[in-house]
């Protein structure tokens, strides 16, 4: 709950930080009004640690440069056409951007930009109200024409406009909507929610690219299921991520949860926590929440009914991995998170069966050279899929993997676990067998590999032996 007198003592502060302060009394020297804007005023008030320190101008851009040009160590004006000016000021990253009053044409989500007049007129065009507030600096006054102050107060997300206007014009905004909810632990007041259904399909008109740039963020807060509850209950996330709201018509079948839906919400929870208590400090890991998301996005399209009322999803697995990908792939993501979360989702069920007997050394060789450097990823999310009320099976599951854990430690510090390789190389298969290069010698190294796998070290001269055994019976 925000305090007012501490919200405004935080507010002094923001005014008095010395970057905030030398740019406001500069422009002030110059004759022109400044203003910190949007997220550090918002912060300041909720007592949040903020990053950035946005202002905004009555300068034109040109203005804002010679200001600025004595101030820095570094500027530049690459969104000079949209009245950005970037500086770096005593060792902080600023941007300045002159006072502005867009419009849209409904097709796009490009503005066509026309420089304002007033700081008012400038606010009214931000997402939401508590987005929508400014400090003047030097002098240290809060501007808040939409009621900004209030919203938080009340711990609400609304429009300064009527919302069918604000996300007509951009309907990135909707997303946005669902990152700051879960961000700010803030409830979207009604008439906002009921303009996010009404306009989802007009998320259509927003690049693959800053759609991806939305949902990274909204994995990457403390907690994302408030604001993944925005996207499915809205509609939302049909436009971007359909696999999602899809799990609502499929029953647990393990009766842990109302459908899998719920489950998964759960399991991007859990996922979390043992994120934070296995790498404490580490950045969000949004990989492994985004299998965490998906990975049981196989299921509709795997579901068979059994005789006796049961059902089955043989496969999810490998399914859901494939999907996934196309999903991700589609969303623009880099090579490196769609290939981790489609191999954490291939993988996820591949544990479940070492709870049911212990595996030998050779499973669990394969397990991890399956994972490769996934491994500790893949330990969070298996741990994280058991929701389980029953706490009996619940702990037999713990104390499962707990043991798989340990077995692993054991074998790589005995093995060098994590490089496993034959014993003998490429060079060595075709000298042994007066061989050329070829597809032949990468049949012999696999089936090296299975050698190394399931008996561990044998030695390079007993490797060499069962390479002819294996190649004279081959042939």
């Amino acid at each position: 709950m925000l305090n007012m007198a501490e919200g405004l003592s935080r507010l002094g502060a923001l005014a008095a930080h010395p970057v905030v302060r030398t740019l406001g009394e500069a422009f002030q020297t110059a004759g022109f009004e400044l203003a910190v804007v949007g997220g550090p005023v918002r912060d300041a008030l909720l007592g949040r640690e903020t990053h950035d320190l946005d202002f905004t101008t009555n300068a034109q851009p040109d203005e804002i440069l010679a200001i600025v040009k004595p101030l820095a160590s570094a500027h530049w004006d690459i969104g000079r056409a949209f009245g950005t000016i970037g500086a770096r000021v005593q060792g902080e990253q600023v941007e300045i951007t002159t006072y502005r009053a867009d419009s849209y044409d409904g097709l796009t989500r490009k503005p066509v930009v026309e420089f304002g007049d007033s700081i008012d007129g400038d606010l009214l065009r931000r997402d939401f109200t508590v987005n929508a507030m400014a400090l003047r600096v030097p002098e240290t006054k809060l501007v808040d024409p939409t009621g900004g102050v209030e919203d938080l107060v009340a711990g609400i997300l609304r429009t300064p406009i009527d919302p069918a206007v604000s996300f007509g014009d951009d309907p990135l905004r909707m997303l946005r909507a669902a990152r700051f909810s879960s961000q700010l632990e803030f409830a979207i007041d009604d008439a906002t929610f009921a303009a996010i259904e009404q306009l989802r399909q007009t998320l259509s008109i927003v690049s693959p690219e800053r759609v991806q740039s939305e949902l990274i963020r909204l994995m990457s807060t403390s907690d994302p299921v408030r604001g993944l509850r925005v996207l499915v209950d809205s509609g939302l996330i049909d436009q971007f991520l359909p696999e999602v709201s899809a799990l609502r018509l499929e029953v647990d079948e393990h009766h842990h949860h109302k459908d899998v839906y719920e489950h998964s919400l759960t399991v991007v929870r859990q996922a979390i926590e043992l994120e934070r208590t296995r790498n404490p400090g580490a950045d969000p890991d949004v990989p492994l929440r985004l299998a965490a998301l998906l990975h049981d996005i196989g299921k509709p399209r795997t579901r068979k009914l059994e005789p006796g009322g049961g059902v089955t999803f043989h496969h999810h697995d490998v399914v859901g991995s494939r999907m996934a990908r196309k999903r991700l792939q589609a969303l623009r993501f880099d090579g490196e998170t769609t290939d981790a979360v489609a191999k954490l989702i291939e993988l996820h069920l591949r544990f479940f069966g070492y709870a049911e007997g212990a595996w030998t050394d050779s499973a669990v060789r394969r397990y991890v050279r399956d994972a490769g450097d996934l491994i500790e990823r893949l330990h969070i999310l298996v741990r994280a899929d058991v929701t389980t009320r029953n706490k009996r099976k619940a702990a037999r599951l713990a104390t499962a993997y707990d043991d798989i854990e340990r077995r692993i430690a054991e074998l790589r510090e005995q093995e060098e676990l994590d490089s496993i390789r034959p014993e003998l190389d490429g060079n060595d298969i075709q000298r042994i067998l007066d061989i050329p290069p070829g597809r032949e010698v990468g049949e012999a190294y696999r089936f090296l590999l299975d050698v190394r796998l399931d008996e561990g070290v044998i030695g390079a001269d007993a490797a060499a032996q069962r390479l002819r055994e294996w190649w004279a019976a081959r042939e």
